[in-house]
């Protein structure tokens, strides 16, 4: 059990789900502190039958505390970050500050939990994209070792937190009735709209999204050699990351055998009947927790090759869910040495 819990950005899209993620999943926690800028700091939140008021988040707020879940920006990571582990308490990160820190376990729970044991007071949880395709892609490579992934995502405005699901609103009503509202949050209106672009410029025509899927899904693995080609395309739907994955492995896989691994693997649902016109569509994966997989496929074009499509709720697997998941492990970690 978790004496104290707190978390931090409890306000914001993601921390909202965390607190509802603690109750639903009954995460063991005796005490809850929420703590934010000052800017947050004074408001009341609803959890469960209590109203919690939100402490300023400063490096005395992490005395006594055990376990904080966090979903912050990168900088503010950066900063409050060690003010809690100086103090003592094991930080469950979902910014992307400390995901590639060596020092620093990058953690899902059902591909490679044993990997929280190496950690030195920070645990991260991956980018939201890249989460939802290492869950599908576990199971292929424990069976036939991967060698090249190749990736399009289309990813939902919500990825950008309130602002991005706000803006695909206004920007839909703007151009329905003829305002055409300018772009705030993203660089073009969204509203009936691709924009292949999200993140900076960051390795030879790659963005700073993309390369956080090539990166973070090798460490995950443990296997720098993991090719991964990725693009990632900001789409206008509110909730829920799709993607249409090509891997290649090392032994060859039948579709037979994909979808059977697909199907029981942890945290993975397989949808997959082309001709009764059922396969995952982000709709359908709001507001739940697993990863979505279906239109399995031999690649046409590659005798070890393997399609197939995938789709989750990018704010509760891919950040939120994932992150309670690593304070699961931390509580029964705990409860075995009390």
């Amino acid at each position: 059990m978790i004496d104290t819990l707190a978390v931090v950005g409890a306000t914001g899209a993601v921390g909202r789900i965390v607190l509802d993620q603690i109750l639903q999943r009954k995460l063991p926690h005796g005490r809850l502190r929420l703590l934010a800028s000052a800017r947050s700091a004074g408001q009341v939140v609803t959890f469960g039958d209590q109203q919690i008021t939100v402490e300023l988040m400063e490096p005395s707020a992490f005395d006594g505390v055990d376990v904080v879940i966090a979903s912050t920006p990168d900088e503010v990571s950066a900063e409050f970050a060690p003010w809690a582990v100086e103090r003592g308490a094991i930080v469950v990160d979902e910014s992307g500050y400390w995901r590639m820190d060596p020092k620093v376990p990058l953690i899902i729970p059902e591909v490679n939990a044993s990997a929280i044991d190496n950690h030195q007071g920070i645990i991260a949880s991956p980018n939201c994209s890249t989460t939802q395709m290492v869950v599908a892609l576990a199971p292929l490579h424990n069976a036939a070792r991967i060698k090249r992934v190749v990736v399009s995502t289309y990813q939902a405005t919500s990825g950008a937190g309130l602002a991005g699901e706000a803006e695909l609103l206004h920007s839909t009503r703007g151009s329905l009735d003829g305002s055409a509202p300018a772009a705030k949050t993203f660089q073009y209106p969204i509203a009936f709209n691709l924009i292949p672009q999200i993140g900076s410029e960051k390795h030879e025509g790659y963005t700073s999204e993309e390369m956080k899927m090539v990166y973070e899904t090798r460490k995950i693995f443990g296997d720098d050699s993991i090719d991964v080609c990725p693009t990632c395309v900001r789409v206008p739907v509110a909730i829920g990351h799709s993607e249409s994955i090509l891997v290649e492995t090392e032994k060859p896989l039948t579709v037979e055998q994909a979808r059977e691994l697909f199907a029981n693997a942890d945290g993975v649902t397989l949808i997959d009947d082309l001709a009764g016109r059922q396969y995952p569509m982000p709709v359908d994966s709001a507001g739940k927790d697993d990863v979505f997989v279906g239109r399995v496929r031999k690649d046409l074009s590659s005798p070890n090759g393997i399609a197939f499509w995938c789709v989750s709720d990018n704010l509760r697997k891919g950040a939120a869910t994932n992150a309670v998941q690593i304070a699961e492990l931390l509580a029964k970690k705990m409860a075995s040495v009390a």
